[in-house]
């Protein structure tokens, strides 16, 4: 290769090994043919003896620059908002920008402007709004489950030098909890994962019992009869008449029911307002809770009444279908021995979660 056609790279007057710090070829490069040691000969670099390097040339501090902005500008794309995308999993999860806010102890509008920011920060639309609805758009449904592990990573992080271990004891009325039990759990958890949570599910005078007791911190329960007893109301719930997709009376034959007993008040709610309407009942299945009741409606035993959110999959409403008469809906009541603000936040996203 002659010394034209070699290639020439600009650098200070700081060669390295032949290579030339102007445009022309050192004395070294042109020789085509030369030994090694010519090289080492004209190297500006001693080696037994510390070199110092002369300071950056414009060219060396121009690339060096736009490496540096390019880092920063990197670092501050995907440097993102805890905060806000703890925001945005709410808001998924809830539906809804207020109860989001609830839960964070904010307001709806922060809630919203930490929400914009994020979006302008991704380039990405996470959530379709309309005035009654707040839903993941295709990208925020791409983002929500590297938006967990962010949330988690950064608690558990937080929480790495925590050596207390709270305990909440809660109790939830045995028709209130259905197929959707782990996702209840899933927002407690990703709320707090160093709770230790203990859940009892049973009836409302059980769970009273137990937490006059000492045994349970908390209970959602339907209204009890016994109103004196001071909480509050956590939601209404709704009831309705559910079946097996698909499923037929028999022509002639009493409506077949699955029920909790007679000392269920859902259950005279029910019966009752049968009476009123005129329509034949008979019980064929007796079981205590959600998961059993709506275990005996899949498999096509008989009607059950069930609170809208624990009717399991495979059921539907047939209160329409078969004409049947409306149960009023229950309030649902929280009483709580708590005092710590932990153990609080965690109970109010639980009760977030149901509404």
């Amino acid at each position: 290769m002659s010394a034209a056609t070699r290639l020439q790279v600009p650098c200070s007057g700081n060669a390295r090994a032949g290579i030339c710090a102007s445009g022309a070829a050192s004395p070294a490069s042109t020789a085509t043919n030369a030994p090694l040691s010519s090289f080492i000969a004209v190297s500006p670099y001693v080696w037994d003896r510390p070199v110092h390097p002369k300071p950056l040339d414009r060219y060396e501090k121009c690339i060096y620059k736009d490496i540096w902005h390019l880092k920063i500008e990197s670092i501050q794309m995907k440097a993102m908002d805890v905060d806000a995308v703890r925001a945005f999993l709410l808001a998924a999860d809830l539906h809804s920008f207020t109860r989001a806010a609830d839960v964070l102890g904010t307001t709806q509008s922060a809630i919203s402007i930490k929400l914009r920011r994020l979006e302008e920060q991704l380039g990405r639309r996470l959530l379709e709004r309309t005035p009654r609805h707040v839903r993941l758009s295709a990208e925020g449904l791409a983002f929500l489950g590297v938006a967990r592990e962010l949330v988690s990573s950064h608690d558990r992080a937080a929480a790495a030098f925590e050596t207390e271990q709270r305990r909440l004891a809660i109790g939830i009325n045995q028709l209130l909890v259905g197929s959707e039990l782990p996702y209840l759990l899933r927002q407690m958890r990703d709320h707090d994962p160093n709770l230790l949570v203990e859940m009892r599910i049973a009836g409302t005078n059980e769970l009273l019992q137990s937490q006059e007791r000492g045994e349970l911190d908390a209970v959602l329960v339907l209204r009890p009869e016994d109103r004196g007893k001071r909480g509050k109301i956590a939601f209404a719930e709704t009831f309705s008449w559910f079946a097996a997709a698909g499923w037929q009376p028999r022509a002639g034959q009493p409506l077949p029911l699955a029920t909790q007993g007679e000392s269920c008040r859902i259950r005279m709610e029910a019966v009752r307002a049968l009476d009123r309407a005129g329509i034949e009942w008979r019980e064929v299945f007796l079981g205590k809770g959600a998961a059993i009741l709506g275990a005996a409606a899949v498999a096509g035993l008989a009607v059950a009444v069930l609170a809208r959110r624990a009717a399991p999959p495979g059921t539907v409403d047939v209160s329409g279908l078969l004409s049947l008469p409306p149960i009023r809906s229950q309030d649902v009541m929280l009483y709580s021995n708590l005092s710590d603000r932990r153990t609080r936040d965690a109970l109010r996203v639980l009760t977030l979660a149901f509404q």
